[in-house]
This record gives structure tokens, C-alpha cells and sequence, in this order.
């Protein structure tokens, strides 16, 4: 598995620079042009990376967690008139194609973290004192509000189209249009103006809300911040201004070797002749008491520690083993010490517990968003129950055994359905699992939430319509090995797509259009001649050679 790292730490941070303030904390994005996650290109002009993302991440997810007293954050850069140049241009021409597709992604969902963040009450404040090119106007895009300094030279721009030959991608374009309301043809004109737009006129398409001098511009910006923490939460979640002291998020301990990860909560291992990851979660062993033991266990009580190691595992997973393309996953413990945990967390009125909840709905959303094939086997000993049956839900299929296996003697296996499945882990669309599982069907949906709480057994599940099949214990390893052996011999690109369009069934929201268009516009274009080609934008960026397109449109 290639040595892609996704833990780090503000003390080891080579891009960014975190700093809290009572209610409003500072991130300067100052990147190191020489610390770059593979050889063969510099980071000039703010221009990013996977590295530079990852501790972007870490920063957001710090800030829920750490620092859950900040109710505003203002992200700005360290250089004079440049915010940010958008990724790197070299990196992408010299990157393979999964890469540059996993890399977007990663992207992708930073970019949401923020947006969640923002709408649970933790603000965040684009201050463009500089021009934001692609993927770095992107970046300010996810803010709830954006100030441009009006200096005469900085601008807002999605270059992507005129200068490389590819769509922004980062969702650029579906926030212009459905998060800032800017007119259709003005964003059609935008987005094909390499040089972007600048003062007043980036008030008056609704590009940024605000300009400000630079003489004026960081008192702007706290302005800014000040207006926004006069604002509720649009939504329930670990709203910025809490009391009491946060969690230090302490590094994740992971073993690596050739054939597994192996974490404290989450094992994965590996099965390249199958071509298949094995993901294992491990329940908790008892609840907390109360909310002062989760408060005083931090990072290490399981609902936290599990969802971060999972979390990781995914992303290594993504970048690491492309070739491994069916995921099994697999849980171990007792669903009713699950149930439990899951109902101190729905405490609305505790920061912590709902910033744990937001962590599992992100890392689900993950899950959601991986081009692999979910298959989910509930097994004697398994506890798929309230938030880890959510694992099983976001499955493309889900295998229960009916009965025992002669080798491992037990209780069946049972499931449970619990408050986290109606509604607090919602997928990308703002629907639950259960609700997109059932579409139409109503009364089958209302018959699933009649039994929450209750341990079912192989023919409930069945009869209820939460499982695919349920195979007794002399079909079982067949059924498996079939199921495996069939999905290994289909196309990867159908199944990627065919997987994503059951996954995000019923209606769209925002996050599952930009998703939706990544994977399928973004993908496409990425392999097309007229961007990857020899004579493609992409490869001639910088060359002083225009790119040779092919006219005929697909």
C-alpha cells in the first residue's frame, strides 16, 4: 500500500497556520512551495496538493472538536495578493487518473466538512486579500461569506474551461449556480473569463458578498465574522460558542503491513487474489455512564475513536488499493451496548455528542462516495445496530446468515434499528438510508422504524426488507464467494457508475450533484484527448503552445 498519510497535527502542518482567538480563529494558508506529497513540481502561488488538503481536513475537524468555543472562522493567506491559485497545475498533469479522480474527491469532501461546520454554527469567513483561481475561488465558495479585497488587481476566477480544458473540480460551478444564485449566463460568462473578475463587478454577480481596501480589509473581515455569529445554526449540531474545555484530538495509532491495516476499533485486511478489503468494526465494550465519562474519555472513547479510524482507513484505502474493487464490511460486538451508546449521543444539548454524530455522518457520506463495490455480511457476533447498521444500509447489498456456522458455535446473528437511522446520519441528499432503500414504498419504510429497538433475527430482516438474502449456514460460503467472484468479473467504470446512481436513488440536494457530476462529467473529461492528450490543455498549460482540440462535441 503506497505510504499516503492522511494523520497530522497543527505542530506539523507545512501549509497552514491554525490560531484561535476567543470566539474567532485564523486560518492562513502559506504554502511551502518545496513540501510537496510526490517529486516533479513546486507549489507556487498558494497552489495546493493532496498534503495541502489533508491538513485542511485536519484543521476543520480540529476546530469541531478543539476549539468548539470558535464561532467563526476567517480563512485568509499569508501572500501578498494571491489567496490561492487553485491545485497544481504540474501535479495534475504528471498524476494518474485515479489519482487526480480520488484527489478531487478528498477535495470534495473538505469542502463539505466546512459547509457542515458553517450550518452547525462554526462560520467560516473567506478573506480573499489576493486572487483565488480555481480550485482556490472553490475553496472560498464552501465559506457562508466571501470579501474580496479591492485593490485593483485581485480577482475572483474558474479558469479551468478556457486555460486546461477540464471543469473546476471542487464543485465550483454547482455552488455558483445553487448556493450564491448567480444568473445562469453570468456564470456561463465567468467561467469562461481566464482572468476572472474583480471589484464591484464580483459584488454585483453575487461572486463574493463584500470588497473592502486593503487599508480596511482585516477589520472587514472581523466585521464580517462578527455578523455571522449573530446568526443561529441552520441546522441542529455542535454550534460554535460551546463551554467547557475540547478534545485534543491525539494522532491515530495504525499498524500497516502488506495485507492489513490494523487500528484500535478497525481492522482491514487484504485479499488481492479476490480483490477484496475485508473491513472489520469493533463495537464498544460498555457505554459510557454519562456524558461526563464520554467528555472525560476525549479521544479515546469509541463513538470518536472508532469514527476517525475508520475515517483514515477509508481514505488510505481510496488512494492505496484502486485494484481492490469489492469492499466486505463487517462489525463484532454487542448491538445493544451500540443502542446504548448511540442514545447518550443523542443528547441534543451537548457539544460533543453532537460533534461525534457529525463525524459518523461525514465519514458514512465517505463511504457513500467510494467507487466500490458495499457489501455488508451480518454474521453470529456482528452488531449492526443504529449507527453501525448504517454501514450495512450504505451497502449495495446486505448477506444475514440464517442459523450458525458449525466452525463458530453462537447466537444467530441479529440487527437492530435505532434512533441514528431516522434521521441524525443522513445521507449526502438529506434523506435517511432507510428512505432511500425504500423510495416509494411508504409502508414498508414505516414498517422498518415500528421495530426500532428490537434484536431481529435472518427471517424479520428478510420479511421487512433489510436485507438482501438470507443463506443458511450450508449456503453461506458459497453465496459469499459467488457474490465476490461475480462483482470481480464485471467492468470496474460500470460498476462505479451503476453503484453511484442506486446509492444517490431519489431527489438531488446540492452535495449529490457535485458528487454526481464528478464522477461522471469530471471523469470523463479528465480522459478525453482535449484535456490528457499529448496536444491536450492540460499537458500544453504553460507551454506557450495552444492545445490542438478535437472539434466534434460527444
Amino acid at each position: 500500500m503506497p505510504d499516503i498519510s492522511f494523520a497530522t497535527e497543527p505542530g506539523s502542518y507545512r501549509h497552514w497556520r491554525l490560531e484561535a482567538d476567543g470566539a474567532v480563529a485564523t486560518l492562513t494558508l502559506d504554502v511551502d512551495q518545496a513540501a510537496t506529497t510526490a517529486p516533479g513540481y513546486e507549489l507556487k502561488k498558494n497552489s495546493y496538493d493532496l498534503g495541502v488538503y489533508i491538513e485542511l481536513s485536519d484543521a476543520v475537524q480540529r476546530l469541531r472538536f478543539s476549539y468548539p468555543q470558535v464561532r467563526a472562522v476567517i480563512m485568509t493567506s499569508e501572500l501578498d495578493r494571491m489567496f490561492c491559485a487553485g491545485a497544481n497545475i504540474g501535479m495534475l498533469a504528471q498524476s494518474e487518473h485515479a489519482f487526480k479522480v480520488n484527489f478531487c474527491k478528498f477535495c470534495n469532501e473538505t469542502l463539505a466538512a466546512i459547509e457542515d461546520a458553517t450550518a452547525c454554527g462554526q462560520v467560516y469567513i473567506a478573506a480573499l486579500n489576493g486572487t483565488a483561481a480555481g480550485g482556490g475561488y472553490e475553496l472560498a465558495l464552501a465559506c457562508e461569506r466571501i470579501l474580496l479585497a479591492d485593490d485593483g488587481s485581485s480577482t475572483v476566477a474558474l479558469p479551468e474551461v478556457p486555460l486546461l480544458g477540464v471543469l473546476p473540480g471542487t464543485g465550483g460551478l454547482t455552488r455558483l449556480t445553487d448556493k450564491r444564485g448567480v444568473r445562469r449566463d453570468l456564470a456561463d460568462v465567468f467561467a469562461t473569463t481566464a482572468e476572472g473578475v474583480r471589484g464591484q463587478r464580483a459584488v454585483d454577480w453575487r461572486l463574493v458578498d463584500e470588497i473592502a481596501r486593503p487599508t480596511d480589509f482585516r477589520a472587514a473581515a472581523l466585521r464580517l465574522a462578527e455578523r455571522a455569529m449573530t446568526r443561529p445554526p441552520a441546522q441542529a449540531g455542535p454550534a460554535g460558542g460551546a463551554t467547557g474545555a475540547g478534545v485534543e484530538l491525539t494522532p491515530l495509532a495504525c499498524s500497516a503491513s502488506d495485507d492489513s491495516l490494523r487500528y484500535e476499533h478497525v481492522r482491514v485486511d487484504l485479499d488481492r487474489r479476490a480483490g477484496t478489503a475485508t473491513i472489520t468494526i469493533a463495537g464498544p465494550a460498555a457505554a459510557p455512564a454519562d456524558l461526563t465519562a464520554l467528555h472525560e474519555a476525549g479521544p479515546t472513547a469509541w463513538p470518536l475513536a472508532a469514527a476517525r479510524e475508520l475515517d483514515d482507513a477509508i481514505s488510505r484505502l481510496r488512494f492505496g488499493e484502486p485494484e481492490l474493487g469489492t469492499w466486505l464490511l463487517k462489525t463484532a460486538g454487542d448491538p445493544a451496548v451500540v443502542l446504548a451508546t448511540d442514545d447518550l449521543l443523542s443528547d441534543p444539548g451537548d457539544w460533543l455528542a453532537a460533534a461525534i454524530t457529525a463525524l459518523w455522518k461525514r465519514t458514512l457520506r465517505r463511504l457513500d462516495a467510494s467507487s466500490r463495490s458495499l457489501i455488508a455480511l451480518i454474521e453470529p457476533g456482528s452488531c449492526f445496530a443504529g449507527t453501525l447498521l448504517e454501514l450495512a444500509l450504505a451497502a449495495d447489498r446486505q448477506y444475514m446468515l440464517d442459523g450458525v456456522l458449525d466452525d463458530a458455535p453462537g447466537e444467530p446473528a441479529v440487527l437492530a434499528l435505532g434512533a441514528m437511522n431516522a434521521g441524525p446520519l443522513a445521507a449526502a441528499s438529506g434523506a435517511t438510508r432507510l428512505a432511500i432503500r425504500f423510495g416509494r414504498a411508504e409502508r414498508e419504510l414505516e414498517a422498518a422504524l415500528a421495530v426500532t429497538g428490537k434484536q431481529l433475527g435472518a427471517a424479520e430482516a428478510v420479511e421487512l426488507g433489510l436485507v438482501t438474502a438470507a443463506p443458511d449456514d450450508l449456503d453461506w460460503d458459497d453465496e459469499i464467494r459467488l457474490v465476490v467472484s461475480e462483482r470481480a468479473g464485471f467492468s470496474p467504470d460500470a460498476l462505479t457508475g451503476m453503484e453511484a446512481s442506486l446509492r444517490f436513488a431519489g431527489a438531488e440536494s446540492a452535495a449529490t450533484k457535485i458528487f454526481g457530476r464528478l464522477s461522471a462529467w469530471q471523469n470523463w473529461i479528465f480522459l478525453r484527448p482535449n484535456a490528457s492528450g499529448p496536444a491536450g490543455a492540460l499537458r500544453r498549460y504553460g507551454t506557450g503552445q495552444r492545445a490542438d482540440f478535437d472539434r466534434k462535441r460527444v
